[in-house]
């Protein structure tokens, strides 16, 4: 390979996990990689100082150039919009693993950011760029940047304190959750769903889903889970991968991709605050088909 294409090689996993967390779109992730790349090769590697920081740089603009467009897609989308889950397996050598992706319930609260808000955020909190470096990359001044940092972290600490949840406590109640709801149980939803409970459900108006708009309420919630599961669907099988980090619910019909079923634990992880159903079969397209039985 050129220099070049080794050193894009080199950073191309970094520059993914920082425009996914921008945009929550494999796709247009892909897609914003592509113009990164074609900028980065009509130059001359040597005549560039620091090679990862040009390229973040470029990656992350071209991503807010994308913001626009996506916006836009959204305001017309059927539905919930919900973020392109990223699924691995449990191979660790797997390099479709991003440790660094935030989870679906925090990706759903950068949304409310603004696209500059939500780029700092993500370069100061979870990738821990400096406000001077990110200064020079949205070309704005530190102390701007230290701002928008500001007002970020405390809208997205508003919504969604930092909690830690034990993994093998969120595959026990996952798969507790997944039981209940596909067996029709509605006993052990309504002891397993916190009283203030959403049920979230994107199908881009391609699929069967809960509805157009978030379902709240224990009650309604078991309700609508019961009556949804109700005709069983002929070859589903549930396989449990990581999600954004996090355990959660693969289905499969026929070995195809069929939807993705995230839990969002209460603080101390004894009940189920948010449900996030993603059943959008254009979501789905990068799903690892499930290994032979």
């Amino acid at each position: 390979m050129s220099d070049a294409t080794q050193l894009f090689a080199a950073h191309r996993e970094l520059l993914f996990s920082i425009v996914y967390n921008m945009l929550a779109s494999v796709t247009d992730t892909e897609d914003v990689l592509q113009e990164t790349w074609l900028a980065w090769s009509s130059r001359d590697p040597a005549r560039i100082g620091h090679s990862r920081a040009y390229l973040v740089r470029v990656a992350v603009n071209q991503a807010l150039a994308h913001q626009t467009a996506l916006r836009r897609r959204r305001e017309t989308y059927v539905g919930s919009w919900l973020p392109e889950p990223l699924v691995t397996s449990a191979d660790a050598a797997d390099h479709a693993v991003r440790a660094e992706s935030l989870s679906i319930a925090l990706l759903v609260v950068l949304e409310s950011l603004t696209p500059l808000e939500r780029a700092v955020f993500i370069l100061h909190e979870v990738f821990a760029y400096q406000h001077t470096e990110i200064a020079a990359m949205i070309d704005r001044t530190p102390a701007a940047v230290r701002q928008l940092a500001h007002r970020a972290r405390e809208h997205v600490q508003a919504r969604r304190p930092r909690t830690r949840i034990d993994p093998r406590l969120q595959r026990l109640v996952t798969e507790r959750f997944v039981a209940a709801a596909f067996g029709g149980d509605l006993d052990a939803l309504m002891e397993l769903l916190a009283p203030e409970v959403t049920l979230w459900s994107d199908g881009g108006g391609k699929s069967s889903a809960a509805g157009p708009r978030p379902v709240r309420g224990r009650d309604n919630v078991a309700r609508v889970l019961v009556a949804s599961t109700a005709r069983p669907v002929e070859g589903l099988e549930v396989r449990y991968r990581q999600v954004n980090g996090e355990p959660s619910a693969v289905l499969f019909v026929q070995n195809a991709p069929y939807a993705v079923m995230v839990v969002d634990l209460t603080p101390d992880g004894s009940q189920v605050r948010d449900i996030y159903a993603i059943s959008n079969p254009d979501k789905l397209t990068h799903l690892p088909e499930p290994p032979a039985a």
